[in-house]
């Protein structure tokens, strides 16, 4: 597993970007997608509400990134296969329990759980759900977050079996270190480390190549392989590799 420890979200997510595009290996997806994709990678960040929480090179700006966390949090009014605020707040879809409609709000679980029992390891929270995800084209990415409170502070940790980190990470990174400062509140701890895994981490290459000119400088950050150069085109560098 390739750790990478940056002192903002925004640096971490830049640094695996990094990462992917000079050492990924070429991967077509079961959907036909091209992308590059590395061995699992764990990205962490001792204080994740540091600024700058989200890149400059990110095709999304603050205003976005703010609408996505509330959104995490709150809920919205959108309609998709499946959201994340509802899995994590409302788990249990299509799923019901002698006769009774499932409804778990496993964040309220985690802050009562760790109000009751600060030591606690059970403090999780989960995302998959058998029945509705398997058959879906559209399943979810984050599988797992957990909480715990070590040396005072309250630490969160989150796994992601599968992990666009070129446009998605960064919104994911920055919504889920809102959640975490959410609990922390909620549990009167303060905010500790972010750990954000991904088991499969990838970039699609060729569907986003729009955005990777924006991290990689014209290849004087980031000096992609030659298939991303190729595919770009965007700059000197695709003649010479």
């Amino acid at each position: 597993m390739k750790i990478i420890r940056a002192a903002t979200l925004a640096r971490a997510h830049e640094l695996v970007i990094t990462h992917i595009l000079e050492r990924g290996r070429e991967r077509r997806t079961e959907n036909g997608e091209e992308t590059l994709e590395t061995d699992e990678v764990a990205l962490r960040v001792e204080d994740p509400l540091t600024e700058p929480m989200g890149s400059a090179a990110s095709r999304f700006g603050r205003a976005f990134l703010d609408c996505y966390a509330t959104d995490l949090i709150t809920g919205s009014d959108a309609r998709f296969e499946y959201d994340y605020h509802s899995r994590l707040f409302d788990w249990g879809q299509e799923l019901s329990l002698a006769g009774v409609e499932v409804h778990v709000n496993q964040i309220a679980y985690i802050i009562q759980k760790l109000r009751d029992e600060p030591a606690s390891r059970r403090a999780v929270a989960v995302t998959w759900n058998p029945p509705v995800d398997e058959p879906l084209n559209d399943c979810p990415c984050l599988q797992l977050v957990q909480c715990v409170i070590r040396e005072g502070v309250l630490d969160m940790k989150v796994v992601f079996r599968s992990n666009d980190m070129l446009t998605a990470a960064g919104a994911n990174m920055y919504a889920l270190a809102r959640l975490q400062q959410h609990i922390a509140e909620a549990t009167g701890v303060p905010i500790g480390a972010y750990t954000h895994i991904s088991l499969v981490p990838h970039i699609y290459y060729r569907r986003d190549i729009a955005d990777i000119p924006r991290f990689c400088g014209e290849g004087k950050l980031i000096r992609p392989q030659q298939i991303v150069c190729q595919a770009c085109k965007g700059c000197r560098r695709a003649e010479e590799v």
